[in-house]
């Protein structure tokens, strides 16, 4: 796809393995951006959520972007996140991605306050000003900040975005996304709603779980983006229960467990998130049992 622009195509939010002594493990990180690569994705993204950056040094989120950008074939993205509570520390690790070599960056609205309008605005324009493509990341859940539809029209009116990972779970907004700024390429966020958003016209899907069972979620993604419903429909309803894992406050453990699962590196997270409760760790490797055809 000769066309495809950088955050186009199914990203994949990078969860990070850690050591025993909860140092970076930036080689089993680099094996597994190498191995999504194999698999057929598109690109990773470093430094989001999945990717624990809240608690990462400074240090350690660059040594996570330069070692993924070092493991990414040509023609494979490293869009980081660039999440911080300051806009001048998001314009930092921005600047840093490109001074990286990475072809694009996904940033939160400001999120240590319920940042007005203009707040939101400045906080883009910073980010903007390093001069990668800006994709922004709508979580209101976590953020407390709503990248409604109109504010997002005036982001893009000013040039400071390219596109919206739209996490909301709101699938009616996509539509108005697209009436107010239509040259703003919509990203699939919130994975179990993965077909309803695809049908609403994305471009990409920033995804955790092709981590765990990448040939399915790319097959999925394919037909749900060709219109092709007699394909998505089936395998849709197969994998939901895990898909639905991503939108859950423990779905770095339930993606790292299924990471385990599959013989790919997870492991454990940094505190203070602590293991799946049992019950839980039931129903998340039931779920991924099902998702990956396994199940009895």
């Amino acid at each position: 796809m000769s066309n495809r622009k950088p955050w186009h195509g199914v990203l994949v939010a990078a969860s990070l393995p850690f050591n025993d002594d909860l140092s970076l493990d930036l080689g089993a990180y680099a094996d597994n951006v190498a191995w999504l690569a194999e698999a057929g994705c598109d690109g990773v993204s470093p430094n989001g959520s999945l990717g624990e950056y809240q608690s990462l040094t400074t240090a350690e989120r660059d040594a996570v972007v330069e070692t993924a950008v070092n493991a990414a074939p040509e023609g494979f993205t490293v869009m980081p996140g660039v999440g911080a509570y300051g806009g001048l520390e998001s314009k930092r690790h921005a600047q840093a991605a490109k001074d990286l070599g990475c072809q694009a960056v996904m940033a939160l609205p400001p999120n240590a306050y319920h940042a007005d309008e203009r707040s939101v605005l400045k906080h883009f324009e910073l980010i903007a000003d390093v001069g990668l493509p800006v994709t922004a990341y709508n979580n209101p859940i976590d953020t407390k900040v709503d990248l409604t539809p109109s504010l997002l029209a005036k982001l893009s009116a000013e040039g400071f975005i390219v596109g919206v990972k739209e996490f909301s779970g709101d699938v009616r907004r996509c539509y108005e996304v697209s009436e107010l700024a239509p040259e703003l390429d919509l990203m699939i966020g919130t994975d179990d709603t993965v077909l309803e958003v695809a049908i609403a016209g994305a471009k990409g899907w920033v995804s955790g779980f092709p981590q765990v069972f990448p040939a399915e979620c790319l097959a999925l993604y394919n037909a749900a983006i060709a219109g092709d419903l007699a394909t998505a429909v089936p395998l849709y309803r197969r994998l939901h229960a895990a898909l639905r894992w991503d939108s859950k406050p423990e779905f770095i453990q339930a993606i790292k467990l299924g990471q385990d699962m599959i013989g790919r590196k997870g492991g454990v997270c940094r505190p203070p998130r602590q293991p799946l409760l049992p019950g839980d760790e039931k129903h998340v490797r039931s779920a991924i049992e099902t998702a990956l055809g396994r199940a009895a």
